[in-house]
């Protein structure tokens, strides 16, 4: 079988290594990465999402934070600090400077991120296939209204370092509309026996993703069941501010409005000319809601989404695979 799944950071990361445990080792997991979320920082190429997946399921993501290294320390930042050089609000430890500078060295030496990001992965292993969803430079700004006015400012800023206290106006993903697919996303689309969206944030995750052109639509028109999870539960964000987001693009943090906003492929199979090549359509064929959102179930199937409601709290493996499980048997009753 094989397996794309859309991701984003730590919720996309978690899920990925439950659907790791969950399938054969004769499998195929092609993991899509947000890269929207990429950021520049003392002259280094940041790229928390891709670094996240491939240190979680390399074994060197520091569990408890969830981003970042395990046994991490931070001499080189202290020193930054000492010379009055920042960002200090964005933690870089020693250890996860390394990453950066190695990718920032490839990158400068003429490699693409996809092949930077494939080299990388030769050292963790992570057991999927990891590809940026573009080699070109995307950025999701966020406008905000503050003291000082007006004014855009970089995901990580207004995610790190204001924790998303400011209501979010607008997220635009910077880059997005001239980008092009990193080499070999269409192709797995396209081949793909089951697509995912894990529950990542569906705005600054996969919605970057699906940003860049030529990826809706090639989801959209796949052959393959498309199932997502809903990183919503009883109203609420499982991790994260997502809810801010979704406010921005007027959508509300229910499991619902989020299966909604994705949308029905139904008509696209079904509705008088249907062009099949997925332009406006809708992305999803299955939802999958936490028990606790077993009230959103039939309005979601009334839009022509096969949902079901099922336990999607991540709190270890065992019930992550689980999770990924019912999601894969979800695609394979829609598939009939």
């Amino acid at each position: 079988m094989r397996i794309v799944a859309l991701a984003g950071g730590i919720g996309g990361a978690r899920f990925l290594r439950g659907l790791r445990a969950a399938v054969g080792p004769q499998d195929e997991i092609t993991v899509i990465g947000n890269t929207g979320d990429d950021i520049h920082l003392y002259g280094l190429k940041v790229c928390p999402d891709l670094d996240t997946v491939m240190y979680t399921l390399g074994g060197g993501i520091h569990e408890e934070q969830g981003w970042g290294r395990t046994d991490e320390t931070w001499s080189i930042k202290a020193e930054m600090k000492a010379y009055g050089v920042g960002p200090e609000w964005f933690g870089l430890g020693d250890r996860d400077f390394a990453t950066h500078l190695v990718r920032s060295q490839m990158l400068t030496a003429g490699y693409s991120l996809t092949q930077v990001t494939e080299a990388l992965c030769v050292r963790w292993k992570p057991g999927v296939r990891l590809l940026p969803m573009s080699d070109d430079r995307v950025e999701t700004h966020v406008r905000i209204t503050d003291e000082q006015g007006t004014r855009a400012i970089h995901f990580q800023e207004y995610w790190v370092k204001l924790h998303a206290a400011v209501d979010a106006e607008a997220v635009v993903a910077v880059g997005a509309d001239t980008a092009k697919p990193a080499p070999g996303v269409l192709e797995a689309i396209a081949e793909a026996d089951v697509i995912l969206f894990p529950p990542s944030n569906p705005v600054v995750s996969i919605g970057t993703i699906l940003a860049v052109p030529g990826i809706r639509e090639a989801v959209a028109a796949a052959p393959a069941p498309v199932v997502g999870l809903s990183p919503i539960i009883g109203g609420a964000p499982v991790r994260g501010m997502a809810d801010k987001v979704l406010a921005a693009v007027g959508v509300e943090a229910t499991a619902e409005a989020v299966a909604l906003n994705y949308g029905s492929r139904a008509a696209l199979r079904s509705g008088p000319g249907g062009s099949g090549d997925g332009r406006g359509a809708g992305l999803l064929d299955g939802w999958l809601v936490d028990s606790a959102d077993q009230s959103s179930v039939a309005a979601v199937e009334a839009a022509g989404i096969a949902c079901r409601a099922v336990p999607l709290l991540m709190t270890d493996i065992e019930a992550t695979a689980e999770m990924a499980r019912t999601a894969l048997a979800l695609a394979e009753q829609v598939r009939k």
